[in-house]
């Protein structure tokens, strides 16, 4: 067999591989179906094999999406756009992830997480005295929208560390460049 090249699989070694993908860690069903199609000796195994495992509730992506928001959200600390465009990665139905989302997130405090994830991230600086040089300011406000928080939670929070005008202009012409993440989710 050429290097690199994995084996083709029948309908039993799929059954097992796919078994041994998900202990590994969880996968949505289109995520699974792309990793068990080219393994697969015939395309048929492959929606066999996702059929049994649905029937088992081995792979359901209504659960998977709300596991995983409730994760990232607790866990990582992510804002809800971040984990709409990551489970839109991995290709969650659009619905489906915007429901668990929206669920995830219904009682959560944008501020909140925004505080908490500023403490995680900069715990070795004083956030008031960094956010004083504008580069760092620019680059915080950027990594915030990056981690899925919108526009105007972060203006607010960040206004609180501000002291100086000239600062908090600084902030708002962040707030008017292009947003990448806000034009995905």
């Amino acid at each position: 067999m050429p290097r690199g090249k994995s084996p083709r699989l029948g309908a039993e070694a799929l059954w097992d591989y796919a078994l041994r993908t998900l202990s590994a860690r969880a996968h949505s069903v289109a995520e699974l179906r792309e990793k068990l199609r080219p393994r697969a000796e015939r395309a048929e195994d492959v929606a066999a094999v996702v059929a049994r495992l649905k029937e088992y509730g081995y792979l359901n992506d209504r659960r998977f999406a709300e596991t995983f928001a409730v994760a990232r959200r607790d866990h990582q600390g992510f804002g809800r756009l971040r984990v709409l465009r990551d489970l839109r990665q991995r290709r969650v139905a659009p619905e489906v992830a915007e429901r668990a989302v929206r669920e995830a997130y219904r009682d959560a405090d944008e501020s909140e997480l925004i505080e908490k994830f500023l403490t995680r991230k900069y715990r070795k600086v004083v956030l008031a005295e960094w956010l004083a040089d504008p580069k760092n300011l620019a680059a915080t406000y950027r990594r915030l929208r990056g981690a899925g928080f919108t526009a105007a939670c972060i203006l607010a929070v960040l206004r609180r560390y501000l002291r100086q005008s000239h600062h908090v202009e600084t902030l708002e012409s962040l707030a008017a460049e292009p947003d990448e993440l806000a034009s995905e989710a």
